[in-house]
């Protein structure tokens, strides 16, 4: 049994299109408005990280890191604790946000991250079999978390080496799962960041 011939019209126009073609062109319409909602969503996601960084001796070089800081062109604006070496950062809206640039800045002014945690709006997200939920195009693998059912701002710590004192990763390290989560769910992920709540 033959499907039938699906007819648009379009500006005036008839197009007839196949079945096969009709099924294809839906597909590709769907699956581009999901990634434009993806694209939209994802960077609301992260609303603020702080960040604290080692190796700071003076007011100039707070003022180093927060100037390297305010140079990447997602980051809106940075509030600097001299005190405390600690600097919170916020995001400008609809753009991605890249934790690893982050750290580079950090490390490319001198210093070395410390302490690394986002404030994250996971909206009802549900944790895979493994830990592990994908907002935007990052994977974060959970670990020592016993929640199912993340919904609300959370703030969640980076573990991975880099973003903590030596000593603690150290520390982490065997909890750190270092299977790629995001294969096993069939997804292209720029970066794998091993979190806890």
């Amino acid at each position: 049994m033959q499907l039938p011939v699906r007819i648009c019209n379009v500006a005036k126009t008839r197009l007839v299109v196949s079945p096969d073609k009709f099924l294809i062109m839906s597909k590709k319409m769907i699956l581009s408005v999901a990634v434009f909602f993806t694209i939209a969503l994802s960077a609301q996601e992260v609303s603020k990280v702080s960040l604290q960084a080692s190796g700071l001796t003076c007011s100039m070089c707070s003022n180093a890191i927060n100037k390297a800081l305010r140079s990447l062109n997602f980051v809106d604006k940075v509030d600097a604790d001299i005190k405390n070496s600690s600097f919170d950062i916020y995001f400008k809206s609809g753009t991605a946000i890249d934790f690893n640039k982050l750290k580079m800045k950090v490390e490319d002014a001198g210093f070395s991250v410390a302490s690394f945690t986002a404030i994250i709006n996971f909206n009802g997200v549900k944790m895979l079999d493994d830990n592990c939920v994908l907002i935007g195009e990052n994977a974060f693998q959970f670990i020592n978390s016993k929640e199912r059912f993340i919904s609300g701002e959370k703030t969640v710590k980076l573990c991975d080496k880099g973003f903590v004192l030596a000593r603690e990763y150290k520390k982490n390290s065997n909890l750190l799962i270092k299977a790629p989560c995001y294969e096993r769910i069939g997804q292209k992920v720029i970066r794998l960041y091993h979190v806890s709540i």
